[in-house]
């Protein structure tokens, strides 16, 4: 009885050990977490997404001459090029100190559109809350990385626009010139990805 006894435990055993390499293969394979920068192009491809939507609602189609907001950041003398020469800190406090910017004239555009009613106002409202949440993600990944902040100017703004007029045309200058800086952010991170993991 107990040479059946040990053989009936061997043939146990060996009939665990050929179900080892079957349990292993189905055990699910863990997520890899995405890296702050991945969460900072996933963030600026969700605001991209965001401003599309904002510009493609009626209450922003306008086709007037656009006034200019001269304290924005300059786009027109950045080029898919420059993204290969891109500095690691100095991008990341660039990008931050602009990011501020766009955050001080979209809270402008929303308190001076709440005079007029705006329709678009609660996709204005999230836009806002998602583009806090983004340079919270940047000032974060600043730290690790010990990237300087920078302190732009702050610009004055009128206390209110008059017209509704006045505040479609803002509006749409404003988003026309965040998503061509949004593309341009989201392709920096991007570009810039190597680079945080050299330096950590």
């Amino acid at each position: 009885p107990a040479v059946l006894l040990d053989s009936s435990s061997s043939l146990l055993f060996s009939l665990l050990l050929a179900q080892l390499p079957l349990l292993t293969s189905t055990s699910p394979v863990p997520h890899r977490r995405p890296s702050d920068m991945d969460r900072l192009s996933n963030q600026t491809k969700h605001l991209i997404k965001l401003t599309h939507e904002l510009l493609k609602d009626h209450s922003f189609d306008s086709d007037v001459e656009p006034h200019k907001f001269p304290s924005l950041p300059e786009m027109s003398n950045r080029s898919a090029n420059d993204l290969n020469n891109l500095e690691l800190k100095p991008t990341l406090s660039q990008l931050h100190a602009e990011l501020k910017l766009y955050e001080h004239h979209f809270e402008w555009l929303n308190r001076v559109s709440k005079k007029h009613h705006h329709p678009a106002l609660p996709k204005l409202v999230e836009m806002i809350k998602e583009l806090k949440s983004l340079i919270s993600l940047l000032h974060h990944q600043m730290l690790r990385v010990e990237a300087p902040r920078l302190n732009l100017t702050t610009p004055s703004l009128p206390p209110q626009l008059p017209y509704q007029f006045d505040v479609l045309q803002s509006s749409h200058e404003l988003l026309q010139h965040f998503k061509l800086f949004c593309d341009w952010a989201y392709r920096a991170f991007i570009s810039l990805k190597p680079k945080v993991s050299a330096v950590q």
